[in-house]
């Protein structure tokens, strides 16, 4: 099958679109090769568009977020097949997770609830191509947190038979799964670790006026200072001691979360902005390292490999390292796979999975009931040679 699978992250920084070749009929003898790979950056009226729609909430500003993501993600589809020179026709499939603009996680007896908008009727309608999406509400249907779902690829494309990995994603949430050795028996192990890029972004995007939409290579928070009073304060956010299954989104740690920040630090010039940037920053890898102490690290771990936008931030990968060492870090081009399209590419596996019938969830990492097929599938246009 050819699938392209779709993915619009926590970091509000484009649509990623993977054109993945999938082999094999069964679990056990799959095989995916990524054909062609690329990402669909939003402008700022995209990207201005998608906040808008968040913080408004209200139903003319999500119905019309949801076209609109539609057609932005339409777009990516008929581009990635363009530069692979691959007619839609000959594509399966589109796996597209959508936009998440709001994931409330299960919270005692109240169930969870989650919500990605990109219209997939526009996305079959503009591309031809039959569309698999809606991938996250079963598994919380079933009790489950509907997230971290990338962990049944990472074990079915990504385990090794010689070591236990930690795959760790830093978008603009950061989620872990540590994928166990090839035939060990042992269950995968998935959670989200809190916040990735995202507090860095939303502080240098507020200290910039919007001219800067993140730290690119790091460089604010090396030029600032970490504010260890402050961080303490944050570490104590209730999220990062509570047991997995667990997940979490910008709900929790997004622009609000730096808004508030900013309103009681009332920073003033440059500096006062870098050792913001730098404090944001630790916070992400502390609360990365936290996690490994509590609930990796003793299960056994051989490697952390890192991908996502969070990989290409020098200052921050140089902290994780530092506080996970001797741990080795592993670059995340080592699986074979662009590491910014391992996540496009993860969901265009779940994608062969629902049209084969085959649950993709791992209640182990979601707390679900048990395994689910995942997501639902808007026919592609017929075609008069059909």
């Amino acid at each position: 099958m050819l699938i392209v699978g779709l993915m619009s992250g926590t970091s509000l920084d484009g649509v990623d679109a993977a054109l993945v070749e999938v082999v094999g009929e069964r679990v056990g003898d799959v095989k995916a090769s990524v054909v062609h790979a690329i990402t669909l950056p939003y402008d700022d009226a995209r990207r201005a568009a998608i906040h808008d729609g968040i913080l408004a909430g209200t139903a003319e500003a999500l119905c019309g977020l949801h076209a609109d993501l539609g057609e932005w993600m339409s777009e990516a589809v008929v581009r990635v097949c363009r530069e692979a020179d691959v007619d839609l026709s000959t594509v399966d499939a589109v796996g597209s997770h959508g936009q998440t603009v709001w994931h409330r996680p299960p919270a005692g007896a109240r169930r969870g609830a989650t919500l990605q908008l990109g219209d997939a009727a526009t996305i079959a309608e503009r591309t031809g191509i039959a569309v698999v999406s809606d991938f996250r509400t079963r598994d919380i249907a079933a009790g489950g947190q509907g997230a971290p779902l990338v962990p049944w690829v990472d074990q079915l494309l990504f385990s090794v038979p010689d070591r236990a990995r930690a795959l760790q994603n830093i978008g603009g949430i950061g989620n872990v799964t540590r994928v166990p050795p090839r035939g060990s028996g042992e269950e995968v192990f998935a959670f989200d670790t809190g916040p990735g890029n995202a507090l860095i972004d939303a502080a240098v995007e507020i200290a910039t006026g919007g001219k800067l939409t993140f730290d690119r290579d790091g460089r604010l928070a090396a030029r600032g200072t970490v504010d260890e009073s402050l961080l303490a304060d944050l570490l104590r956010h209730p999220y990062f001691a509570a047991e997995p299954p667990k997940s979490t989104g910008r709900e929790e740690f997004g622009r609000p979360f730096v808004s508030r920040l900013v309103e009681l630090l009332e920073p003033e010039g440059d500096q006062d902005w870098m050792d913001l940037v730098a404090t944001l920053t630790e916070l992400t890898a502390r609360s990365i390292a936290d996690a490994y102490r509590r609930w990796l690290i003793p299960r056994g771990l051989d490697e952390v490999i890192l991908t996502g936008g969070g990989a290409m931030n020098p200052t921050l990968v140089a902290r994780i390292g530092a506080l996970l060492r001797p741990l080795p870090l592993v670059d995340g081009a080592t699986l074979g796979v662009d590491p910014e399209a391992k996540e496009a590419v993860a969901f265009a596996v779940l994608a062969w999975a629902h049209l084969r019938g085959i649950p993709a969830n791992l209640p182990s990492a979601t707390g679900a009931a048990g395994p689910r097929v995942l997501g639902s599938l808007t026919p592609g246009v017929l075609r008069e040679n059909a």
